[in-house]
């Protein structure tokens, strides 16, 4: 097996770790692009405070289920979600549902960087002014600032607030995104592929600010890399060929894989 430092684990039990709540919890989800099966009858449960590692080789659905949970997937011609995914409880899929909140609730970082073309403080400023969450200028600065910091990279741009996000190297354009989905205080962070443009520094730079994060948020990051899904996941689930073959704590994952599929990718037998 491959040789890791593994994160410390929550405890090992299938239902909820003692302080920890059920955050996300999916039931027999299915999604469907036209008459392609993409993903088939997956169940999961993931804990408030704990970041989950989506492995598994290309087109596997692991980026598929991702974007179900914040229904992004909403936005894709022909894509069809069946089954049942609840956050506290609440079926996000319900007609009820203001997607707009969801998303607020829910933000994403994507594989590339990708600020908006406004000022470092404009990136930052724009989820809590069309949201309505600041009621003053000075409320609005303090968000900002809380954010960069919560980013990791307000002592980097603090003196250039006014200079284009775009203008960034591309590790702090990732914390940029990072700084602006946290701006509107979401209970989750989805990450999809967050490191797999960005050099060795900058990437360790985003794994250390991940686990800061872990401490006020959720956080679900899809990767290909199966040394940063050691080192940043307490709870790793391997997707293959649209099931998801195995999920467990990520130590035992590594090291001690229940299913023949899961082994064989870890070992580098396929991938």
């Amino acid at each position: 097996m491959i040789n890791l430092r593994i994160p410390a684990s929550p405890a090992a039990d299938d239902t909820v770790a003692a302080g920890q709540n059920v955050k996300f919890a999916a039931r027999d989800v299915n999604v469907h692009y036209g008459n392609k099966h993409a993903i088939r009858g997956i169940d999961i449960d993931i804990l408030e405070n704990e970041v989950v590692a989506f492995i598994g080789p290309s087109g596997c659905g692991k980026s598929t289920f991702l974007r179900c949970l914040n229904r992004m997937n909403d936005t894709l011609d022909g894509c069809k979600v069946s089954g049942d995914i609840r956050l506290d409880g609440e079926d996000i899929y319900s007609p009820s549902v203001d997607v707009v909140h969801l998303r607020a609730r829910v933000g994403m970082v994507f594989q590339k960087p990708n600020p908006f073309p406004k000022s470092i403080y404009d990136n930052v400023a724009y989820g809590p002014r069309i949201h309505g969450l600041c009621a003053s200028q000075d409320e609005l600065d303090a968000t900002v600032e809380r954010s960069l910091r919560g980013a990791g990279l307000w002592n980097e741009v603090k003196d250039r607030l006014a200079d284009p996000g775009n203008g960034l190297s591309g590790g702090q354009q990732q914390r940029l995104c990072i700084a602006r989905a946290i701006a509107v205080e979401p209970e989750v962070i989805l990450m999809d592929e967050p490191c797999s443009a960005l050099d060795p520094i900058a990437t360790g730079l985003v794994e250390q600010l991940i686990d800061e994060l872990r401490r006020r948020y959720t956080i679900v990051i899809v990767t290909h890399n199966m040394q940063q899904a050691a080192r940043v996941s307490q709870k790793t689930a391997f997707f293959h060929l649209g099931d998801l073959a195995e999920f467990g704590e990520t130590e035992a994952i590594f090291t001690n894989p229940r299913d023949e599929r899961t082994q064989g990718y870890i070992t580098g037998r396929y991938g």
